[in-house]
């Protein structure tokens, strides 16, 4: 009987143990080595185990999964916001992300004295699910004594939850939330104009309301602030899948600017920007994206492009090209004249993968238009003639295919010898070579 004792006294023990040094590591992981003098709360630990002690889904990032006997009501409800509003119910407020920093991003220290920041977000009629997870997110993953406070800045949303209901849940968060109504709808900029005003930070930090925070997002973007005031800075945009919510890296080597057009654009860093971080990717990209340890990230479904940033300046409606057997999208990669149009990742975010399919059948990016001038392609790049042959597309929205009219075959998938490139073949029905065109136009 003394010796069943004596190991439950051991077995205990060692249990503790290791939940205290569980603890630990996820409080020193999850607060990005928070100064003890300045945040003394295991609330992220916390949270961090109690997230990552189920496979609940969409934890760390993962894909979530509809069953097939729900796939009907999942696509009304993917109507109401354009995303698939059914799995980001299904996930946690404060759902686990993984950390893809570089490595060299992870072990920076940044100073105690940082300026501390008041978060902007604009919302009109957004998901619940969606909404709350920003905030979370942004809570969870920010040093408390660098974040003051959070403004919610309504744009005359209609829905009933985000009125008396979403005032009662900030009321019960640690960090001071406000919501500032509009009385009429005003658009995105007169909104964020509205909630930098009453802000009371030293700093003013814009998010979107469909967005997450990952784990060291924040001191980066302040410490380049406090080096000089007059910057304006802007992390890394990682992507959220529009229709699993899965979480996709984005990356470092490139940043985002407008072309003559006003057309938003990626663009690879140059290579005098290379040249002058010396192979140091850790240092910010200057005149673009900056930081590499801080990553929110945007649903790809909700990109905010309304209001003053429209994807494209004309009568003609601009897309998205997806292709159904592989959920990828035509994507210009921010190459040039004369090169091979490229395949990547949907991430709803416009910029490299809104085309726009004019009256005259042309899939155009800015003033190149897809081309091919052979059997099996490749589909390249050239300048717009507007003489169709060569660029001449037929869309058929109920085969869903892009018929090339000069060759009599369709926009397919990319083959084995260049996955990243689609191609030319002879139409046969299959699911490779159907395109669905979503519209990229969003309203102003």
């Amino acid at each position: 009987m003394r010796r069943f004792v004596y190991c439950k006294v051991v077995l205990t023990t060692s249990l503790v143990w290791v939940l205290v040094d569980v603890f630990l590591l996820l409080y020193f992981s999850e607060c990005n080595k928070c100064d003890n003098k300045k945040d003394h709360s295991l609330l992220p630990a916390l949270r961090a185990v109690m997230s990552r002690t189920h496979e609940a889904p969409g934890e760390m990032g993962k894909a979530v999964v509809i069953p097939k006997d729900e796939q009907e009501k999942m696509k009304e409800l993917f109507k109401i916001n354009q995303f698939n509003l059914m799995a980001s119910d299904m996930i946690a407020l404060n759902r686990s992300l993984p950390d893809v920093r570089l490595d060299g991003c992870k072990t920076k220290t940044y100073p105690d004295d940082l300026p501390n920041t008041s978060i902007v977000i604009v919302f009109h009629n957004e998901a619940w699910s969606t909404l709350l997870r920003t905030i979370h997110s942004a809570i969870n993953r920010s040093p408390r004594h660098l974040l003051l406070e959070i403004l919610l800045v309504d744009d005359a949303s209609e829905r009933d939850f985000l009125k008396k209901k979403l005032e009662d849940h900030v009321a019960t968060l640690e960090v001071p939330v406000r919501i500032l109504r509009m009385e009429q709808r005003s658009g995105l900029i007169r909104a964020r104009l509205r909630g930098a005003a009453a802000t009371r930070g030293q700093v003013i930090t814009f998010l979107d309301a469909h967005c997450e925070c990952t784990v060291g997002w924040l001191e980066p973007l302040l410490a380049r602030i406090k080096e000089d005031r007059r910057a304006v800075v802007c992390p890394i945009i990682d992507v959220i899948s529009d229709e699993t919510f899965e979480y996709m890296a984005g990356s470092d080597m490139t940043y985002g600017g407008f072309n003559w057009k006003l057309n938003f654009r990626w663009y690879p860093v140059p290579q005098r920007e290379m040249d002058r971080r010396k192979g140091d990717r850790t240092l910010p990209v200057r005149s673009g994206s900056a930081m590499c340890s801080g990553r929110p990230h945007h649903t790809a479904s909700l990109v905010e492009l309304s209001g003053w940033m429209s994807s494209k300046i004309s009568s003609t409606s601009s897309h998205q090209i997806r292709n159904v057997e592989t959920n990828q999208c035509v994507d210009n990669m921010g190459r040039k004249e004369n090169e091979k149009v490229g395949f990547f990742n949907c991430h709803g975010m416009g910029g490299n993968q809104v085309f726009s399919y004019t009256a005259d059948k042309e899939i155009r990016t800015d003033d190149l238009c897809l081309d091919a001038s052979r059997l099996n392609g490749p589909v390249v790049m050239l300048k717009c003639h507007h003489m169709k042959g060569n660029q001449m597309f037929e869309y058929d929205a109920e085969r869903l295919t892009l018929l090339h009219v000069n060759s009599n075959q369709c926009l397919d998938m990319p083959s084995e010898d260049d996955k990243m490139v689609p191609t030319l073949r002879d139409c046969s029905g299959r699911r490779s070579q159907q395109w669905i065109l979503r519209n990229m136009t969003l309203s102003v």
